[in-house]
């Protein structure tokens, strides 16, 4: 029986090819899409076997960008992300399960505002390619959600006709790519 190398690799977020972003209802009947437009981050992983997968995820709280300038002041004041005083945003991640050929379960820590929660987000694997130059990549799309109340963005308006202004609950939606070494 031929043994299988086991190759160990070690990748750094190519923020050229990665999109950070979230989802939230508004007025309980549409979406308010954002991104965090500066970030970084590392992985190491095992080639062919990812369940030993160690993510580290950075992301500067003041890159928020919801494409309108008094809505992102206000998601960066102390009613939400508190950017000034909680600059960054953490994922640590430790080991992924897989569910399917291409579908995983990544399981770490994701702390805002000095608040470490557990989470648990789906992953989809891309594959691994190289690219016109020779540089080895792999791609993974992330998808999660999370109750923004968990991190005390409790902030929120009570509105005429019922409901609220803000959902609790904020979709989680990244692609990222890693470039390996």
């Amino acid at each position: 029986m031929e043994a299988t190398e086991t190759k160990l690799l070690q990748g750094v977020i190519d923020s050229a090819h990665t999109k950070i972003q979230f989802k939230v209802k508004h007025l309980m009947i549409s979406n308010v899409l954002g991104s965090f437009k500066e970030f970084e981050g590392k992985a190491t992983m095992v080639e062919n076997d990812f369940s030993t997968t160690k993510v580290n995820v950075i992301i500067k709280t003041a890159s928020l960008d919801t494409e309108a300038p008094d809505r992102d002041a206000h998601l960066k004041s102390p009613d939400f992300f508190d950017a000034e005083k909680y600059p960054e945003i953490v994922f640590e991640g430790n080991g992924m399960t897989q569910k399917d050929e291409d579908n995983y379960e990544l399981k770490g820590n994701l702390t805002i505002k000095d608040i470490t929660r557990p989470i648990v987000f789906a992953v989809e694997y891309g594959g691994i390619m190289n690219d016109p130059w020779g540089n080895k990549k792999a791609g993974f799309s992330v998808s999660g959600e999370i109750n923004r109340k968990d991190w005390g963005m409790v902030w929120n308006a009570a509105l005429e006709a019922g409901g609220v202004l803000v959902a609790d609950k904020v979709k989680i939606l990244c692609d990222v790519e890693f470039a390996i070494s």
